[in-house]
């Protein structure tokens, strides 16, 4: 017996918004039903010992060291600056003013 029907398959894919054929719906209804089979066949295993984890590999913090280096100076960072004014990049003004 079937664990899921066309209907639902077509009503998902109405959902996603997907336009599907008969043979796709068929085709969908059988991978799904595979799918479907497969994950009751885990919860027939015993995990009751089993600690619980968030990645399958022992892995520790991978990411680098957060430390600080010396940015541009100033001089540098305008002198690529198309309009400056008193140290600062001068960039035209988004708000409008009010009359």
């Amino acid at each position: 017996m079937s664990r899921i029907s066309n209907q639902q398959v077509k009503h998902v894919a109405n959902l996603a918004r997907l336009a599907i054929t008969e043979e796709e719906t068929e085709k969908f209804t059988k991978q799904l039903d595979a799918i479907i089979t497969f994950a009751e066949q885990l919860n027939e295993l015993d995990t009751e010992n089993v600690e619980p984890t968030y990645h399958v590999l022992d892995m520790k913090n991978v990411l680098r060291e957060d430390k600080s280096k010396p940015g541009l100076s100033r001089e540098e960072v305008l002198k690529n600056a198309p309009q400056h004014q008193d140290g600062q990049i001068k960039v035209p003004s988004i708000m409008g003013k009010e009359d």
